[in-house]
């Protein structure tokens, strides 16, 4: 039989030590964050302020050094005119490499949905609208094509799209002879193929029907992707497919509809690059699918998926632009542009393994 001032004594050191190691829990859950973490946290939520932040030092250094004629309506909006096809093959770009994938056939299926949709008309005289939607049916199933390999048939992303590249580059020039349709031809005879093209002034800012489409399909998107079970879907299979599937996301059905959306959104790159041009031709946009991956990857978004912004895409697509105007017009040799844009590639990717390790 234990003695109650031995039963008290125990109680009360029990009581002590519970006291300490709540004192110590305590402690640690009010442990403060240093300025570092707090801003590796806030990069990791907000992983399109990086881009944003260069974007606007971009603006505001070009500005010092050209003085007013950058900051004109008329320079600015020419910096999105010659952004827009990279911004709408960004935004397929994008859905794919958030599911950890990366496609590099989207400047091919851009290009041959554009070929499609004018030797429809010329050759085989189709009514201009239907082969248009000819051009996002052969778009689709590209992408489909990408989406089937990947998700059923357990091939890596990087050799599926780069063997579909080929195909389809090779494919094109094939189909279309190496034939171009004259800006002339299409103007008398399919206007409509040109409407991307089309300009339309606010003030002194010009503003082409291209660029409208793609700040309409990346406000689209972002809202998907962040305001619908889909777009969670999109990143819970990118952050880690297994348990998106425990979850009960069905990732094989996933994986295909992103990757058919994707050719969708490029034969909307191929109808925009027509207007954007004036004619078709299968030599156009040779570089799509680099520039859509670089306008990827200094926008923020991370190539292990299932992290990053499609406005930080947008924003990327016009830092790469800001600064092609913006040393054209200094007079600097253009491969200075390529130095700084491969410098900004590298030290995006380095600020997201940055922000990753930190963050897990």
């Amino acid at each position: 039989m234990v003695e109650p001032n031995t039963a008290t004594q125990a109680g009360q050191d029990f009581e002590k030590s519970l006291a300490n190691s709540s004192t110590q829990v305590a402690s640690f859950d009010t442990h403060e964050k240093t300025p570092l973490q707090k801003l590796q946290h806030f990069l990791h939520s907000s992983p399109a302020a990086v881009p944003l932040i260069v974007l606007v030092m971009s603006l505001i250094v070009f500005g010092l050094i050209l003085g007013g004629k950058f900051f004109s309506a008329f320079t600015l909006t020419l910096i999105l005119q010659q952004v827009a096809i990279t911004g709408i093959i960004g935004a397929a770009q994008t859905l794919v490499i958030l599911t950890a994938g990366i496609d590099l056939s989207v400047g091919a299926i851009m290009v041959l949905s554009s070929v499609v949709m004018g030797q429809f008309t010329f050759r085989y005289g189709l009514p201009p609208s239907l082969a248009i939607l000819c051009g996002f049916a052969v778009g689709a199933l590209c992408g489909y094509i990408n989406g089937f390999l990947v998700a059923r048939m357990k091939l890596p992303p990087f050799i599926v799209t780069l063997g579909m590249w080929q195909i389809v580059l090779a494919g094109n020039f094939l189909y279309s002879a190496n034939e171009t349709i004259r800006a002339q031809d299409i103007e008398t005879n399919a206007p409509i193929l040109q409407f991307f093209g089309a300009t339309f002034r606010v003030g002194g800012a010009v503003f082409t029907y291209g660029v409208i489409a793609m700040v309409l399909l990346v406000a689209v998107l972002w809202y998907v992707l962040n305001r619908t079970a889909w777009g969670r879907h999109v990143y819970a299979v990118g952050d880690d497919p297994d348990a998106a599937e425990l979850a009960g996301v069905n990732v094989k059905r996933m994986l295909v509809a992103v990757y058919v959306l994707s050719g969708l959104i490029c034969a909307l790159g191929g109808w925009a690059l027509i207007g954007r041009i004036g004619s078709v031709s299968p030599t156009a946009g040779q570089f799509a699918n680099i520039e859509s991956i670089t306008a990827v990857v200094i926008g923020g978004i991370s190539l292990f998926g299932g992290r990053g912004s499609i406005l930080g895409m947008l924003f990327g697509a016009l830092i790469v632009g800001v600064f092609s105007l913006g040393l054209r017009l200094i007079g600097t040799d253009p491969q200075w542009t390529y130095l700084l844009i491969g410098m900004l590639i590298i030290i995006a990717v380095a600020i997201d393994q940055w922000i990753r390790k930190v963050a897990g």
